[in-house]
Parts: C-alpha cells; structure tokens; sequence
C-alpha cells in the first residue's frame, strides 16, 4: 500500500494523543498514511489552518465547527466533525488566593461535587471572578457556563477570558486569571508549578461531553473519502489501544516527548489513570473515566451531542435554538462514521441521538453486533436534554 501523508494540526494536549499514537505506533501506517502532526500556539490557529487548507483534518474542540456552521466567530468555512476523539479530559482549578479563602471557610477540596464546589465559590467571590478559558467556543467555556447557571453562580459577576492551554498556569500565577477550565496536563502544570489547586474535573458537571473532535473541511471530506476512511480507521484503533491499562506507560512516555507536549510523563498519567494531585499540600483525588478515548460509543458523533452544543450557543447569542440545532446537528457526521467503520470491530449504535443526560447507569442499547453499552452521561443537576423539545 502506497502511503500518503496528511498535513494534521493539533494542540499539545493529553487529548492529542490518538492522533500522536495512530502515528507513533504504527496505527496510521497500517492505514496506509503519515501523519505529518502540526502542533499549534493556539485554538484559532489550528481552526484556521484547517479552514484555509493548510492542513487536511484537526484535533479540534468540539463546539468550534458547531459555532461555524451557526455563523459565530468570524471563520464560516463549513467543517465535518467525523469522530470523537475524546471525551472529558478538562479540570476546573483556583489560583493560591481564591484556594485559601475556600480554605478558611472549611471547603475540603472533595474534587467531586460540582455544587458544593459552586456554593464555596459563591460564599468566598468578593467581586468579579475571572475564569481563563482555552477558546470562546469550547467545552470549557459551555461546561463552566451551564455550572454557573444551575448552580446559581451565575449571580455574581463572573468573567471568561480567553488564554491557551500552555498558558494557563502563568496566567493564574500572575493574577490575570482568578481561576481556569483547562485541558491536561496544564491542570496539573498549574499545581505542580505552585500557581493553585484543582477543584474538580469536568466529569463532574457532565459525565460523558465530547471535548475534541477529528475534524476535517467538508469539501474534503466529499472530495476524499478513501483517504477519510483511513484517517477515522486510523485514529479509532489508536483511541482502542490507548484504552488498554497496559498502554498508559508507554503513551505517557510518548506523549512527554518534547517534539509533543514537552512536559513529565509523570504529568501526563496523571490524566491517563485519573489519579490527581490536586494542590501543593499533595492532597490525592481519583477519578474514574477522568477522559476517555474509546469505550462504548466514545468515538460516535452524537448528532444529539451537537444540538447540545448548539441549544447551548443559541442561548448565548441570541438566537433561534432550533435553527441553531438544524445547522449545528449536521456538522456531527454520525454517516460517514457508520460508512466508514462498517467492516471493522466496532459496533455502532442503531440511533444517531439520544437524550442527553438521561443514562444513569451502564445501559445497553441496540446496535449493529448486539453488544453495546453506553456508560453514564449525566449532567450534574440531572437535567436530560431532549433534541426535539429544546426550542
């Protein structure tokens, strides 16, 4: 097989890595590609790399092709969200002042509840708190803005600004953020480097959000559809492997690299094993399924997951929710998954929407082997978001 390579941008984020190990472990070869990985400063770089054709598919948020098909944010080039690359992976910290007040009034760090973290927060917010926040358009921002709002944090005046990953700890050391939504390991950068503690993990406010997406220019995707097949294929199998207990040592050692994310590998499996250090007293916290790369339909495009998204942004702009949903909806590519998986070991669920939040348990569902079942996907006021009600 004659191998073709793909130009692919990414930012150095734990959830790089299926992409990173497709191509690290031979995964991408297989599929008769190379990966040519382009890591990026920023969110906006990598969007516009994609939108101008300077590469061929990107690790990407996943509201960003959700919000350009709505029209928001200046760049309207119509996307493809193809997979899933992951889902969760984001940690919610404070910086030293804000972590001694919660302190001084008896908060005990549990890194679990999300409302009681947001009633601490509330009782020690003199005036205006200031979140950073990766990109105006990410799970971050739509993960820290639903907490505000079924939390009643939303009451006091709370700022989001907008700083890259890599960035955060600074930011938060120097006072220009009072706390963060970030990806690890950047999280755990901020702890380690003395700047604040960790608060809780996004699993806490929504068990199941799908944080990046594989994502390629639609053009293309219709234009290229041999060389799409390789690339999900490719990054599918990687995403299973990473799934294995056994793989986690050698994917932080890979990972570590400093041609990737430059940073310990002790770092990075601390988002592997969900096993924290959450401040500098070296508190420990464990979280179960603190990310995750490919149990259960982790890489299907919920075309529900992305009226979410869109519900979410259509409340924040001003506009039409079902418009939003109509446009929105379609940028999740649930059909050229199902085409181009089909043949392989995964087994793909008989919907392509589902109401979001309303699985309390591991539930089994019908799909095309028989054999699937979807974890856990509530949201932490067990809200259920139902497509064709939220208009």
């Amino acid at each position: 097989m004659k191998t073709v390579t793909l130009p692919v941008a990414y930012m150095p984020l734990v959830d790089a890595a299926p992409l990173i190990i497709a191509q690290e472990m031979g995964f991408a070869e297989a599929e008769g590609l190379a990966l040519d990985l382009i890591a990026a400063p920023s969110w906006s770089s990598v969007r516009d790399m994609l939108a101008v054709g300077r590469v061929d598919a990107a690790h990407l948020l996943s509201p960003v092709p959700v919000a350009m098909a709505m029209g928001l944010g200046g760049v309207t080039t119509p996307l493809s969200a193809v997979s899933v690359m992951s889902v969760n992976g984001d940690v919610i910290g404070v910086g030293r002042e804000l972590e001694q007040r919660l302190r001084d009034i008896g908060y005990g760090f549990d890194f679990a509840d999300a409302l009681k973290a947001a009633q601490a927060l509330a009782q020690v917010t003199k005036d205006t708190l200031v979140f950073g926040a990766p990109f105006p358009f990410s799970m971050h921002v739509e993960l820290l803005r639903y907490w505000f709002e079924r939390s009643g944090l939303s009451e006091k005046q709370i700022k989001i600004r907008t700083i890259p990953p890599p960035l955060m700890a600074e930011a938060l050391s120097t006072g220009e953020v009072d706390a963060f939504c970030v990806g690890e390991p950047w999280g755990s950068v901020a702890v380690d480097q003395g700047a604040g503690a960790l608060l809780l993990p996004g699993t806490a406010i929504w068990r199941f959000a799908p944080e990046k997406v594989l994502s390629v220019r639609q053009d293309w995707a219709e234009t290229e559809p041999e060389k799409l097949g390789h690339l999900i294929r490719a990054v599918w199998k990687a995403g299973q492997w990473l799934s294995l207990p056994k793989s986690k040592t050698t994917a932080a050692e890979i990972l570590s690299r400093p041609s990737y994310l430059d940073v310990s590998s002790e770092l990075i499996d601390r988002a592997l094993s969900g096993h924290f250090t959450i401040s500098s007293r070296a508190e420990q916290r464990t979280v179960d399924d603190f990310i995750g790369f490919h149990a259960g339909t982790t890489n299907f495009p919920w075309r529900s997951q992305a009226k979410w998204i869109a519900h979410r942004l259509s409340l924040e702009n001003g506009l039409s929710s079902s418009e939003a949903q109509r446009l929105g909806g379609a940028v999740f590519r649930s059909d050229l998954y199902r085409k181009h998986m089909i043949g392989t070991d995964a087994d793909l669920p008989g919907a392509s929407e589902k109401l979001e939040g309303s699985i309390l348990h591991i539930t089994a569902v019908a799909s095309q082997k028989g054999e699937l079942s979807l974890p856990p996907d509530t949201f932490f006021d067990g809200q259920i978001f139902d497509p064709d009600e939220a208009h």
